[in-house]
Order: structure tokens, then C-alpha cells, then sequence
């Protein structure tokens, strides 16, 4: 056969298996124009040089539509379908609850219970941490994956229950005090998985294969507990060089829990399902996992046991997204409308929570109550809205979890930093602005000076920053931080040192990050805050905050 007509031969085998045979599946093909309109969403991911998504829309106990856009393997040639196999990170989150409820029902144990009655190793903290807790994310649990990476581990090395046990367990304080907060943490996940196996006597892979994979029939559903296992069917993830090439990015990780499902399109329908038939857990257990935690003081949350519970343009949503190492996964469901949309991806750079309501603003157009949510942004000036926006601008501090937000200017636009990326601001009035995608802030001033930033996310929860003095140490007041400091809770150490002017940090497996300062004696850098005590006047302790992990604490190592 000539070379072209290979390559034709090629082509059109790798476009027939992208698509399924909806009839076989026992679906129905939607209209011509919607379907095009729903294929369009991922125009950028259907090609044969590409990893991309597969989607399935469910609706009424069926899957309406489902297709696969995109390469499952790129060395292999294969393309995604609704039968190809993704891991979904933490959208397992809400089959781990399922787990738990499974045993409550049972009798075996109480969401009330202490978690310290399954899982003795935990230090005895000051207040108790429950069940509830670790599936709500308001436990206080520092997250092991945030304390894995701080220690030098990579999602490609190999780890396991007992490595994961070990770095909970080395904590010795917690975030917050339970249900005082919420903050995702996986760890509560992962102790779940603890428990389900001390209890039951079989490990959550076992448990969750007989008590809820087999009876749905979800034959390609796996939790994956080892990492060289042989997986029929799986799509290879995947995440894009600077070049535009692609890399493969999988995981070694064998703890579950907080993630860890292998599915396809086609079984997630068959858990999606069972929020309606009930026949795995039974109602009452699927409208708990339905309803969302009260923190101590009654603030009502949007997250539930291991779903996120919500509303898109007027409609009500249960979802949760997953990441993990080069996949992307979203359930997003519209239980009134009994229609889901799963995307499930290889490929580390898309965004499937967006690409689930972008099929849903096609999909169920005509039931939305309000339009879709893009926003006109046009970027605020240093002088917008009748006012100079210059005079907010500063380092701001959250008194209770000690993060911190910069407003800054660039030029003649306003600026919102979380300390990871800075973002737009768009003028709403004299001291209100709109955050490029998500949320607002707004300033208020108090007698004595004192001014706070207030920033409300998108569930409407608002949270107080105040403004706080910036410091500007001189390159040689550097020197007094520089050296090493270890952290029994990490084990591991850092090195400080100061070159060019800068304080400059050095850890195992990262690359030298270059510390900004911020307030008195606290640089950040790389979304890391590191603050320091004194003694005697000098630097003595180093207290660690990245994101989902507070307070971890470092001395200093000199002789």
C-alpha cells in the first residue's frame, strides 16, 4: 500500500474509534446542531498529534451523548473513547465517602466518631478530630501531599500507605481547630481509606470492588493501589513542554483514598445514576453525602462529604473535579434536570471544570435562568473610578490564617496578587473591584489608619485582609537568616543563603527560589510564606505556610 494511503488508512481508523456507536450503547444521537456545538468545545483537542478529553453527557438514566476527542496514546497511536480509562483524582473523593457511609449503615461506625479510635497513631490533638471532619476538608489536617512535596517527593516516585501514614503522623499540630475552618486537605481522604480497611478487614480497592464497582456494574472501575499494574484500556497522561511537544506525566503513588480511580466515560454514568436509584448506599446515605458542613460558628459551606454542592446560572449543581499528575477529570451534575456532564482528560493543561459547563451551556440552554458566565473584563486604571486606585495599594494579611494578597500597579493597570500569579482588577466603584476570573474585593478604612481588604469568592464567603507595613530589609540584614534549618515534621532541611542582594532558597528536588520580602521578618516566594521568630534578637524559628499546610515549624540546624 502507497505511504499516503496509510497515512489516509490511519486517519480514518483513528476518527471512527474517537467516536462511539452511540446505538450500541443504547443511546440516542442528539441533533445535529447541538452536537456540533458540543464537539466545538473541544475543537483544539480533536487531532491525531494530541492527547484531549472524552465526554459523556448523561440524561435520564442514559448516556445521551458521548464522544472522545484527541489521542489516548500518542506513541501507540490510539485514540480516546467513552471506553477509555482515566484516573480522576479527587473526583474518587466522593466514592470514599460512599465507603464510609457503606459502614455507617452497617453499624460500624459513626461520622461522630474520633478518628484516633481507628487510626491510634495519630498524636492526641487538642480537640477531637472526627470522622465528619476529614470528609468535609475542615479537619485542621495538614495535606500529605503538600508535606510530601515540601519534602522533595515527586508524584513519579513510588509511595504507599505506611509513607503517607508516616508524614500525617509526624504533624504535631494542626492547621486550625476542627470545624473552625475549611481548607481541602487530602489527608482526611486518605485516613478514610485507613479506616475503611481497619474496619471492614479488606483494603478500600476490595471494599469499594464488592460493595459498589460490582453491584453498578462498572466493570472497568478500579481504585489503583499498584503502580505497575496492567490497566485494559488506559489513556497515558500527559503535560505540554514549553515547545508545544508533549511529555508523558504519571503517577507511582499507591495510597487511595483521595484519589486513585481508574474509570471511563461509560461506568462514570452508572455511578452518576446511583444518586437517583439509590441502590447502592440507599437515599438517606446519598442525601448526606449531599449536604453541606456547618462550620462551629454555623457558616454554611458549599462542600458536603466528598462532593461540592452549588448552583450554575440558576440551576443547582452537585460536582467534583479531580487533578492528578497529567490527568483532569469533572462530574458535574444538574439533579434537577437528572443530566450530568463528565470530561474526563489526559492532558495536564485543561481545564475540565470549564469545558463541563461550556457542554452544560449547550446542553440545557434553554433551562438556564440567567446567561452564561463570562464577564466583559476591561482592567482598571491607577485612577479608575473616581478615585486614585493607587492609594490601596499594598501587602495585606489574614490575621487568622496568616495568608497574605498584594494590590499593586503595572504600568497603568491595577494589580490583585495571591502571591502565586497577579491578576486584573476591573473598576466596580470607588473601592470595589471585580477579580479577573473570580470573585470581588473591596477596601474599607476603620479609625487609626487601618485599612482592610475584604475579598469575596464566588459562593459569596468573604474573607478580611488588613493592611500591613512592608519591609525592605538591606542586602546585608539578609545574612542574619541565612544558614540551615531542619523541620522534624518535614525531615527534611533548608538552606538560606543570600547572593546578588537576595535571600535565596534551597531545598531537595526544587530549583533555588529567590525569597521577596514581605512584612518584618517573613519572604515569600514560589507560594511559600516563611516567617520567622526571634530570640535574643536573632532569627531562632522558621515557621512554614504553603497553601494547604500552616505553621510547620524549622530550627535552626547551626551548631
Amino acid at each position: 500500500m502507497p505511504s499516503s494511503s496509510r497515512g489516509l488508512a490511519l486517519l480514518v481508523s483513528v476518527t471512527l474509534a474517537a467516536t462511539v456507536n452511540l446505538r450500541a450503547q443504547g443511546a440516542t444521537r442528539p441533533d445535529s446542531v447541538r452536537a456540533a456545538a458540543v464537539d466545538a468545545v473541544f475543537a483544539r483537542y480533536d487531532r491525531t498529534d494530541s492527547p484531549g478529553c472524552a465526554l459523556g453527557v448523561y440524561e435520564n438514566g442514559r448516556v445521551a451523548y458521548a464522544r472522545g476527542y484527541g489521542m489516548a496514546n500518542l506513541e501507540l497511536m490510539t485514540a480516546i473513547t467513552p471506553q477509555s480509562v482515566f484516573d480522576i483524582g479527587s473526583t474518587s473523593k466522593q466514592t470514599t465517602a460512599m465507603s464510609i457511609m457503606l459502614l455507617a449503615n452497617q453499624g460500624k461506625l459513626s461520622l461522630g466518631d474520633d478518628v484516633r479510635k481507628y487510626v491510634p497513631e495519630l498524636p492526641k490533638y487538642e480537640h477531637t478530630v472526627t470522622i465528619r471532619h476529614l470528609l468535609t476538608h475542615t479537619s485542621g489536617l495538614r495535606d500529605y501531599l503538600t508535606l510530601f512535596s515540601l519534602a522533595g517527593s515527586d508524584d513519579a516516585d513510588l509511595t504507599t500507605s505506611d509513607d503517607a501514614l508516616r508524614a500525617i503522623v509526624r504533624q504535631k499540630e494542626l492547621n486550625f481547630q476542627p470545624g473552625e475552618q475549611w481548607l481541602y486537605s487530602n489527608s482526611g481522604f486518605f485516613l478514610a481509606s485507613v479506616i475503611v480497611e481497619r474496619v471492614s478487614g479488606k483494603s478500600l480497592p476490595v471494599f469499594a470492588s464488592e460493595n459498589i464497582f460490582t453491584p453498578l456494574g462498572m466493570s472497568h472501575t478500579r481504585y489503583n493501589d499498584d503502580h505497575r499494574a496492567v490497566i485494559p484500556m488506559r489513556a497515558t497522561g500527559y503535560d505540554e513542554r514549553g515547545d508545544g511537544t508533549f511529555a508523558t506525566d504519571m503517577s507511582n503513588y499507591e495510597q487511595t483514598g483521595d484519589g486513585a480511580i481508574q474509570t471511563s466515560i461509560e461506568d462514570m454514568q452508572k455511578w452518576d445514576e446511583n444518586f437517583y436509584t439509590g441502590q447502592v448506599g440507599g437515599r438517606a446515605a446519598l442525601d448526606a453525602m449531599q449536604t453541606p458542613m456547618v462550620l462551629n460558628n454555623g457558616r454554611k459551606q458549599t462542600y458536603a462529604l466528598g462532593l461540592g454542592v452549588g448552583s450554575y446560572r440558576g440551576l443547582k449543581t452537585v460536582s467534583h473535579a479531580g487533578s492528578w499528575a497529567g490527568y483532569r477529570a469533572e462530574l458535574l451534575r444538574f439533579p434537577d434536570k437528572h443530566t450530568s456532564f463528565a470530561v474526563l482528560c489526559n492532558l495536564a493543561t485543561t481545564n475540565t471544570p470549564l469545558l463541563a459547563q461550556r457542554v452544560a451551556d449547550v446542553w440545557l440552554e434553554k433551562s438556564f435562568t440567567s446567561a452564561p458566565g463570562f464577564v466583559a473584563f476591561t482592567p482598571a486604571s491607577a485612577g479608575a473610578s473616581g478615585g486614585d486606585a493607587r492609594a490601596y495599594v499594598g501587602l495585606y494579611r489574614n490575621p487568622t490564617t496568616g495568608e497574605l494578597r498584594r494590590v499593586s500597579t503595572r504600568g497603568d493597570s491595577v494589580l490583585f496578587d495571591d502571591m502565586n500569579r497577579a491578576v486584573p482588577l476591573q473598576a466596580l466603584g470607588p473601592s470595589r473591584f471585580h477579580v479577573f476570573r473570580g470573585g470581588e474585593i473591596f477596601f474599607t478604612d476603620v479609625t487609626g489608619g487601618r485599612r482592610f481588604l475584604s475579598a469575596v469568592d464566588a459562593a459569596g464567603d468573604t474573607t478580611r485582609f488588613e493592611r500591613v507595613a512592608e519591609a525592605t530589609p538591606a542586602p546585608k540584614e539578609l545574612a542574619q537568616y541565612a544558614g540551615s534549618w531542619y523541620s522534624p515534621e518535614l525531615d527534611a532541611t533548608y538552606t538560606l543563603r543570600v547572593a546578588s542582594g537576595k535571600l535565596i532558597l534551597e531545598r531537595r528536588r526544587s530549583a533555588p527560589v529567590t525569597l521577596q520580602p514581605t512584612y518584618a521578618d517573613a519572604f515569600a516566594g514560589d507560594g511559600l510564606l516563611l516567617r520567622f521568630t526571634r530570640q535574643g534578637g536573632a532569627p531562632k524559628e522558621l515557621l512554614l505556610d504553603a497553601g494547604r499546610i500552616r505553621n510547620v515549624r524549622f530550627m535552626s540546624a547551626a551548631p
